[in-house]
């Protein structure tokens, strides 16, 4: 089987990094590709694909999309319902921008708040203002935290400078972090664990034993291989079906901000204050670059077209 092609980039979002004053337009391309087994149903009979229907758990009975509405449950058994109308008034603006609120340390956000990254390219003449913000945070060993909406669901995440480029990885809110206190874990003081001299150097030396550079291409998911040749194998053999599969829609993103001078932003975001200097300028000071942003978030949330 030939080997798998990498389609061209694809732009998922396009909109601004804003910090201060400076607006950098930029566009957001996935990091990452699902390479795992995908198993889809089929009719053993017709070998059509096979998908998912709406039932009513109690009867059994398949329900229209009309008679569908949405409720939270907020005690055992009772649910408060929401209007599609309720809840799209709930949904935070689109505002095209990834607002950065602050800067901290690159180290001092846990993996475990890491979820999705993707990448950052500038568009629209806005390479040297990135350029700018990429090496200043090189430089500078920290991150910038942001809060941007994509496709109309709010998240929180990280700006992270990597290699020639900048990563927005985006971030788990900290009340989805389970805390450890409920784990039976062992002390934090290695002696009341346990665990004695001897032990702890062993253990030392055997890590420094195995211990490699990071090299993604040394570790396969052999599941994935040992699936793929009895694929081959199959194909080869001429035991394969056809199945007409529905194409996909694909969605554009939103046009960009525009960019001013570079030197001015910063002058005047340094004599702000920051950032939260700067939010609170008025209107009629704000410089033209923030102005599509604003209309831009005037746009009736894409909820309304969500499925129930």
């Amino acid at each position: 089987m030939p080997a798998a092609k990498h389609p061209n980039p694809r732009v998922l979002w396009k909109g601004a990094i804003s910090f201060g004053l400076v607006h950098i337009p930029v566009a957001l391309y996935s990091a990452t590709s699902d390479n795992s087994v995908d198993f889809d149903w089929l009719d053993k009979r017709s070998m059509d694909p096979v998908g998912y229907k709406r039932i009513n758990k109690k009867t059994g009975k398949e329900i229209p999309r009309e008679q569908i509405v949405k409720g939270i449950e907020y005690e055992d058994g009772q649910y408060v319902v929401l209007s599609d109308a309720e809840i799209a008034a709930a949904y935070p603006k689109t505002t095209q921008t990834i607002e950065i609120e602050t800067f901290v340390p690159a180290d001092g956000i846990p993996f475990i708040y890491l979820e999705r990254p993707y990448y950052v390219a500038p568009i629209n003449r806005g390479a040297k203002v990135y350029a700018l913000l990429r090496e200043t945070l090189q430089r500078s060993g920290r991150v910038g935290v942001a809060r941007v909406v994509i496709q109309t669901k709010q998240h929180l995440a990280v700006l992270v400078p990597s290699g020639p480029g900048l990563v927005l990885n985006l971030l788990r809110w900290g009340a989805d972090i389970r805390p450890w206190k409920d784990l039976p874990l062992p002390s934090e003081n290695a002696r009341e664990a346990g665990l004695t001299d001897r032990e702890l150097k062993m253990a030392s030396e055997l890590v420094k034993d195995m211990s490699s550079d990071w090299d993604p291409d040394e570790f396969k998911d052999s599941f994935k291989d040992e699936i793929m040749k009895l694929v081959d194998r199959k194909v080869e053999a001429g035991q394969t079906e056809a199945v007409t599969q529905p194409e996909a829609q694909e969605e554009g993103g939103q046009s960009s901000a525009k960019i001013i001078d570079l030197t001015e932003l910063l002058q005047r975001s340094l004599r702000k204050g920051g950032g939260k200097a700067a939010a609170d300028e008025p209107a009629d000071e704000q410089p033209a670059a923030k102005k599509p942003a604003a209309k831009r978030a005037a746009r009736k949330p894409a909820a309304r077209r969500r499925a129930a």
